[in-house]
């Protein structure tokens, strides 16, 4: 019986599989990683929030955030940096797709808020639904209907 070519047609038969676990496993990563890069722009921007004055975000009970600093909060979160113009920290996202949201009076009123005769303000900043830029779209395996989501609150103390 003559078996030369039996490797190489094993090979043959293996090879879709492999391919399909290789590109999977990439997909996988970048789809991860996408996902760590929403959550963590997401909390830079409550971070970054929290350290403003809270006179500039409450007046008691009501918000008063300007329009500019909304912006600033936005591109912090969106590209990292506080001026626009910047880069997409995850593609196709952009500084208008931030929500963000002041809650006067919904965090404690103690410690550091005692002085405000309140309770302090809280931010919440949301990414909204942001596309996967798949990196294996062009091959047609997945299409643009995959969406991420990330959403942080944290208390303003105005350091």
């Amino acid at each position: 019986m003559n078996r030369k070519g039996t490797a190489s047609i094993e090979f043959v038969l293996a090879l879709p599989i492999m391919f399909a676990l290789m590109f999977g496993g990439m997909e996988a990563g970048h789809f991860f990683w996408t996902q760590h890069k929403l959550v963590k722009a997401v909390r830079d921007g409550a971070r970054f929030a929290t350290r403003i004055e809270v006179e500039d975000l409450c007046n008691g009970g009501t918000a008063v955030m300007s329009a500019a600093l909304e912006d600033e909060i936005q591109n912090v979160t969106a590209t990292g940096q506080i001026a626009a113009g910047g880069l997409p920290k995850v593609p196709g996202w952009s500084p208008n797709d931030v929500d963000v949201t002041i809650g006067c009076q919904a965090f404690v009123d103690t410690g550091i808020y005692s002085d405000l005769g309140a309770a302090g303000p809280m931010v919440s900043i949301s990414s909204g639904m942001v596309t996967y830029p798949s990196i294996l779209a062009a091959l047609g395996f997945l299409d643009s209907n995959y969406r991420l989501s990330a959403q942080s609150s944290a208390a303003v103390m105005g350091i």
